[in-house]
């Protein structure tokens, strides 16, 4: 029988842990940090105090655009208005978004999830929170 590579709680767990205390050096900037699996379930949230809404739903919709398409976010969504394109237009799914701050999670070369960020002044920053995650993973 063939085995899929999957996100496991300790890749989770680890993931979550190594953003959350990488968010925490900055506690005056929240975030919430997403990870889904390649279905686009989740797997795991969390998000500091003091958080906007619009920020958790973000960290969702750029996990969820990574996970579904296995692309980081922000590639997705050039991609798309490169075609002329919004993305829910080209998606057909208002989950979708351009922003940065999405990774697509890979295990042995195989699309498994996806991480995302939202709340950071600077979309960069999202991205940079979300790859300490995917970092953690200790992915192959």
């Amino acid at each position: 029988m063939a085995e899929r590579p999957f996100i496991t709680m300790a890749q989770a767990q680890a993931a979550m842990n190594a953003m959350i205390a990488k968010a925490n050096e900055t506690p005056d900037a929240p975030v919430a940090m997403c990870i889904l699996d390649d279905s686009g379930n989740m797997v795991a949230y969390a998000h500091m105090d003091n958080l906007r809404l619009f920020s958790k739903r973000h960290a969702f919709r750029k996990a969820y655009t990574s996970a579904i398409s296995g692309q980081n976010s922000v590639t997705y969504g050039e991609g798309t208005h490169a075609r002329g394109s919004s993305v829910p237009e080209m998606a057909g799914d208002g989950n979708f978004t351009p922003g940065q701050g999405g990774l697509a999670v890979r295990s042995r070369g195989i699309l498994i999830g996806g991480i995302g960020v939202g709340g950071y002044p600077s979309g960069v920053t999202d991205e940079e929170l979300a790859r300490v995650g995917l970092d953690a993973m200790g992915l192959e």
